[in-house]
C-alpha cells in the first residue's frame, strides 16, 4: 500500500502559487513538445535525405517514452524524494532537447527524442504530485486552475510554434528554445520544491510495472498503428494492451506493495476520470488533429490560414480561465460537467455544418466558443478527480491520471483519424464519400457529428455523479447544518 505524506509535510502550510505555475511550466514544454514536430518533419527529413513518413517515428517514439514511463514516476518520487526526481526530470529533459537539436540523422534524433520523452515522463506526474501534496482541498480549484492549462493551450499552439520557428529560423530551434526554459525552471525548482526524504524500503512491484508498461505501451502503439492504415496490427496491439492491463490489475489487488493502490477508484469522483473524463478528453483531443484538416484539404486554405482560425480555439481556452473556477464554486462539479459536455457536443454539431463559404468571424466565434466550453469540462475533472483522494493515495491516484490522460490524446488523434477514413472506406453507405460525392468536407462533417453522439456519453456518465460530488472542494467550508430540531412544548 502507498505510504503516507513524511510528517513534515501539511497540505495547509506548503501551497504556493509561483511552485503551481513553475510546475505548470514544465508540463507545457513537455506537452508542446509532444506535438510540435508536426510542422517540421518536412524540413527534418530534407536535412536527413529521408521521406517525410519516416520522421513520425520521432513522435512516436516521444508520446511512447512519456505514456511507458509514468508508472514508474510514482514509485521513483517515493522512493527518492519529488523534489529530487523533479529536478532529475528537468535535466533530463533540457539535456535531452540539445541532443535533439545536434542531432545530425534520425537516429540519433529518435534516440535524443526517446531520453526526452523520459524526462517528460516524470515531470507530469511528479510535478503535478509535488503541487497536489502542498494543497489542501480548499485550495485545489485554485491549484489546478495552473496546472490544466498547458493541457488546453499546448495542441492549439503547436501547429503556429512549429511552423513559425521552422519557417523563421529553423527546426532546430524547436529544440533549443528548451534550453534557457529548461535552465530557468531548474532554477526555480530547487528553491520553489520543498524537500522531502524518500522511503529508502520501498519497494518496487517489478511484476505490476511489466504488465503496466507493456499495456500502456501495447495500447499507444494500437493508437498510432489506428492512425494509419494499420488496422489488423493495431486491434492486436490495443487487444493485448488491454489484457496486459487487465492482469495488471489483478495483480496489484492481490500484492503487498503494489506499484498503484487502486482503492483510489473507489471514490467516485475519481472513478469519473476513466469514465465520463477519458471520454471528454478523448474527444476534445481530436478537435485539434481534426481542424486543421478540415480547413486544409476540406475548404482549400493554405496552412497559416488554417492556423490562425485553430487558434480560435486558443482564444477560448484562455478568455473564460478567469470564470472557470467561480462557475464550479457557484453551481458544482455536477452541473458544471453536464453543461460542459452538452454545450461541447452542440459545437462540434454545428462545426459539421461548416463550410468554404462560411463567414470567418461566425467560424471564428464558433471555436471560441468550443475553446471556452472545452476549458471549463477539463478544469472540472482535473479537480473533482482529487477531491475524495485521500493523502496517502495520491502517488497512485496522480499517476493513474496521468497515464488516463496520455491514453485520452493518443485515441483521440487516433479516433479523429479512424473516422475519417471509415467514411471514406464506406462510400455509398453513407451516401458518398468525400472523392466520390465530390464534397471534400463530407468525411469531416461526419467525423465531427460522431464525435458530439461521443461527447454525450460523457454527459450520461456526469448525470450519475452524485449531486454534491466534490463539495468539499468546489464550496469549502462547514458541511450544511441539518435543520434544528423543534422544541417541545412546554
Amino acid at each position: 500500500m502507498s505510504k503516507s505524506l513524511p510528517p513534515a509535510v501539511t497540505p495547509a502550510d506548503t501551497w504556493s502559487p509561483r511552485l503551481a505555475l513553475l510546475v505548470a511550466a514544465t508540463f507545457f514544454m513537455e506537452f508542446l513538445d509532444g506535438t510540435v514536430l508536426t510542422t517540421a518533419i518536412p524540413s527534418i527529413a530534407a536535412d536527413f535525405s529521408v521521406p517525410s513518413a519516416d520522421v513520425s517515428i520521432t513522435m512516436t517514439a516521444y508520446l511512447l517514452t512519456v505514456a511507458m514511463g509514468i508508472p514508474l514516476s510514482g514509485w521513483l518520487a517515493e522512493r527518492f524524494g519529488a523534489r529530487r526526481v523533479f529536478c532529475l526530470a528537468i535535466a533530463t529533459f533540457t539535456v535531452a532537447s540539445l541532443l535533439c537539436a545536434l542531432s545530425q540523422d534520425l537516429t540519433m534524433l529518435t534516440l535524443s527524442r526517446v531520453l526526452q520523452g523520459a524526462g517528460g515522463a516524470m515531470m507530469v506526474p511528479v510535478g503535478t504530485l509535488v503541487v497536489l501534496r502542498g494543497t489542501a482541498k480548499k485550495d485545489l480549484l485554485r491549484a489546478t486552475a495552473y496546472l490544466v492549462w498547458p493541457g488546453l493551450l499546448a495542441p492549439v499552439l503547436a501547429p503556429l510554434v512549429g511552423g513559425a520557428l521552422t519557417t523563421f529560423l529553423s527546426w532546430h530551434w524547436i529544440f533549443l528554445i528548451n534550453l534557457p526554459l529548461g535552465l530557468a525552471a531548474f532554477l526555480a525548482a530547487l528553491r520553489l520544491v520543498p524537500s522531502t526524504r524518500g522511503d529508502r524500503t520501498r519497494r518496487l512491484d517489478w511484476r505490476g510495472l511489466a504488465l503496466t508498461t507493456l499495456g500502456v505501451g501495447s495500447v499507444v502503439v494500437g493508437l498510432e498503428l489506428a492512425g494509419g492504415r494499420e488496422s489488423g496490427l493495431a486491434a492486436i496491439s490495443i487487444t493485448a494492451g488491454l489484457l496486459f492491463l487487465v492482469t495488471a490489475a489483478w495483480w496489484m489487488r492481490r500484492a503487498r506493495s503494489p506499484l498503484f493502490d487502486l482503492g483510489v477508484f473507489s471514490a467516485r469522483t475519481f472513478r469519473a476520470t476513466a469514465t465520463g473524463g477519458f471520454i471528454y478528453r478523448l474527444t476534445i483531443s481530436a478537435v485539434p488533429f481534426l481542424l486543421p484538416l478540415m480547413f486544409q484539404n476540406g475548404f482549400g486554405w493554405d496552412p497559416l490560414r488554417a492556423g490562425v482560425l485553430v487558434a480560435a480555439v486558443f482564444v477560448g481556452n484562455i478568455g473564460i480561465k478567469p470564470a472557470t473556477t467561480p462557475l464550479i464554486r457557484r453551481f458544482g462539479f455536477k452541473p458544471v460537467l453536464v453543461f460542459a459536455s452538452l454545450a461541447s457536443a452542440a459545437t462540434f454539431a454545428l462545426c459539421a455544418l461548416l463550410d468554404a463559404g462560411t463567414p470567418e468571424p461566425l467560424i471564428f466565434a464558433l471555436l471560441v466558443a468550443s475553446g471556452a466550453f472545452r476549458s471549463i469540462g477539463f478544469s472540472a475533472y482535473a479537480s473533482v478527480q482529487y477531491a475524495d483522494v485521500v493523502p496517502a493515495r495520491l502517488p497512485s491516484a496522480n499517476a493513474v491520471s496521468a497515464t488516463l490522460v496520455q491514453l485520452a490524446t493518443a485515441a483521440g488523434i487516433a479516433i479523429g483519424a479512424l473516422l475519417i477514413r471509415a467514411y471514406e472506406a464506406s462510400g455509398p453507405l453513407l451516401g458518398g464519400a468525400g472523392a466520390a460525392s465530390g464534397d471534400p468536407v463530407a468525411p469531416y462533417r461526419a467525423a465531427f457529428l460522431a464525435l458530439a453522439v461521443l461527447m454525450l456519453l460523457s454527459t450520461l456518465d456526469s448525470l450519475t455523479l452524485p449531486r454534491h460530488a466534490g463539495a468539499d472542494v468546489s464550496r469549502p467550508g462547514p458541511a450544511p447544518a441539518a435543520a434544528p430540531r423543534r422544541r417541545p412544548q412546554a
